[in-house]
């Protein structure tokens, strides 16, 4: 049984459609309050173009710490967002799972919940 579905079994590609949702979800949220508040997000988008940007990190990198940070704060709509990134830029499930054996050394118990929502996640999309 998955964290984020009930006992019954879900195929592959029903997970990856429930999947896609949620992010779509978490899109549409930022879409929103960023039409609401515009230039809040113009000042956003410069930090997320800076922080997200190849570096002495390359960006896929950068979005598993991200994922990391959002599973030991426990933010689940930022552990979608920042899945989706990695994912996006070539990150592997087993960097994935690297970055979340820290985030749980971090975040113990509760991180452990985040960091299997985040595993379903990557392998669900």
């Amino acid at each position: 049984m998955g964290i984020f579905k009930s006992s019954c079994k879900v195929n592959t590609k029903e997970n990856e459609i429930m999947s896609q949702e949620k992010l779509n979800v978490v899109n549409s949220r930022i879409k929103v309050f960023s039409q609401a508040a515009p230039e809040l997000f113009v000042g956003f988008k410069k930090i997320t173009d800076q922080a997200t940007k190849t570096g002495v990190f390359d960006s896929a990198s950068k979005e598993l710490i991200a994922t990391a940070i959002a599973v030991a704060t426990g933010c689940e709509d930022c552990v979608y967002y920042h899945v989706a990134g990695a994912r996006r830029y070539g990150a592997t499930e087993a960097q994935l799972l690297e970055v979340l054996e820290i985030a749980v050394e971090m975040g113990g118990g509760p991180a452990v919940i985040y960091g299997s929502k985040a595993l379903e996640f990557f392998k669900e999309t």
